[in-house]
Formats: C-alpha cells, structure tokens, sequence
C-alpha cells in the first residue's frame, strides 16, 4: 500500500498474468514470489479458461479470475479475449461461447469483465460497441509487445471509441507469460481503503485508479480549467475528440500542467512519461 499525492491510499495491482497453469513460463509460486519482492499488493492469475479462485501465495493476495476467448484467429470474425476477476464461484464459461455470452456469465458469477488487449486482438470501434456489459479495458498490455508481438498500446481504439461517446475504464495490464521483458511493467494504483475483491471490483469499474509504468498521474477538474498533477515527469499531454486541439508540455520535472478545453471537446485524457521513458495513463474525463 502506498499514500498518493493528496494522501489517498492506493494498492498496486496487476489484473491480467499466466502461470504454468496455462502457458506461463513460471509456476503460481514463483510469480507470486516476482510481484510481490516488485512491491505488488494483489494480482489475478488469468490464466486461459481456468477460473482460480482468490487465495494467498507467498504472501501475496490473488485475486478470482481466469481469461476467456473466443476461438476465431482472424479479425475480420472477430478476435476475444476477456478476462474475469472477482468471481464468486466459477462462471463455467466454454470454448465456443460468445463474447457476450462469457461476459454475460462472468457477471452472473460476481465478477468484473475486461476486454483485453484490443490493439493485439484488431478489435475495431464497431465490434466492441456491439458488446454490453464490457466493465474495462486495457490502454496498455506489455506481453503485447515482446517477443513476436508488436502492438502493446491501444489508445488509438480508445480514443475511437470515446469520440463514439463510449468511455470505459484504462488498465494497464502486463498479461505475463514469459517473464524475462514482459513482468513488473504496468499496473494500476487502486484507491481503496481496504484490499479487498469487493473494493478492488467497485475501483475498477468506478475509474478509481491510474494505469502506470511508474509515474503518479492524476486528472482532474478544477474550475473551468483541465489539471493534471504527476510526480515529476519529461512530458505530460492531452488527448480528446478534437484532432486539432493538440496540448503537449515539455519541461524537465514537470510535475503540473493545465488548460482551458476547447469549444467541442467531449472528453479529454492525459498521458505523462518520466526521464526513463515510463508512462502513465489517466482514465477519461467526460466533459
């Protein structure tokens, strides 16, 4: 647990990792072991179809879950994959179900549902528009871009889907399977004051939290103005409907940046990126 900038506490969370229960390189101990010596307060084992039900392992909280796809490998059908977390029981979800169907189910169990890693699946705006119930999404999914993988970040659809009027909660998710370049490289700050599924659950699905690669990142409304505060940072920029409206702040240590918005702006989200490249993505502010 850490205390943010305006003293609230905050847990460091991973949502989405494998073990060798599924393809993961590492055994459930030995990931536990990884995250938690990495200052990790609670992680989901997702493993492919395998619900896991919430436990303790070298002392580190595990969250319920499992991750669920469809079977389609070509994204003009459509590519899937959902993971669960928070499951009360298991959702007995099977290969072959849709992606409504498993997000439909996962609720029926208690659990949140996260669509993963749109960039890596090509889920376009109108595929996902198509589903109801979808809880979250991730901005950012670092296995995506290792190894044979090569689109790890997904603000394009995000921002796509936002000027659609479709605003989802932004997790940034490591999706660890292989554990050399892809582990303890993006979580969320959870603001809760308690670790516990349920407070984790109604953090998520509220936009309580960041997503970060390091950087502390907050967005926030004051007045007539737009104002992010970071730890100190190289860059801080917005993002929103209007392509024209573009609001970069570049100075060494920068720790604050502010704006107006502009006439049309629906929305607006800011990113930050520290002196070592690492980034911090805040969630959408509805204008």
């Amino acid at each position: 647990m850490q205390i943010d900038l305006f003293g609230k506490k905050r847990y460091k969370i991973n949502l989405h990792m494998h073990t060798t229960i599924s393809d993961g390189h590492v055994s459930p101990e030995e990931a536990a072991e990884i995250y938690r010596r990495a200052g990790y307060d609670a992680v989901v084992f997702s493993d492919h179809r395998l619900f896991g039900e919430e436990r303790l392992v070298n002392g580190l909280r595990v969250l319920s879950g499992a991750e669920y796809n469809t079977p389609t490998k070509d994204c003009r059908d459509g590519v899937y994959h959902i993971v669960g977390f928070g499951m009360e029981k298991d959702p007995e979800i099977e290969l072959g179900y849709s992606p409504q169907e498993i997000i439909d189910r996962i609720h029926g169990a208690g659990g949140v549902a996260i669509l993963a890693h749109p960039a890596w699946s090509l889920n376009d705006p109108e595929q996902i528009m198509a589903l109801r119930g979808v809880d979250a999404t991730e901005i950012y999914n670092s296995v995506s871009g290792v190894h044979h993988s090569r689109r790890p970040d997904s603000s394009l659809i995000v921002d796509m889907l936002a000027s659609r009027g479709r605003y989802y909660p932004l997790l940034a998710t490591d999706d660890a399977h292989y554990y050399d370049t892809d582990h303890c490289r993006s979580w969320i700050m959870v603001e809760a004051e308690e670790l516990s599924a349920k407070a984790v659950k109604d953090a998520v699905v509220n936009g309580r939290f960041y997503a970060t690669q390091g950087p502390e990142l907050h967005l926030l409304r004051e007045g007539g103005e737009i104002l992010v505060k970071t730890t100190p940072c190289e860059e801080i920029y917005f993002l929103s409907n209007l392509v024209w409206a573009p609001r970069v702040f570049e100075r060494s240590g920068i720790t604050e940046a502010r704006y107006t918005p502009a006439d049309g702006e629906r929305y607006v989200r800011a990113v930050a990126r520290d002196k070592n490249g690492n980034l911090a993505w805040s969630n959408i502010l509805v204008l």
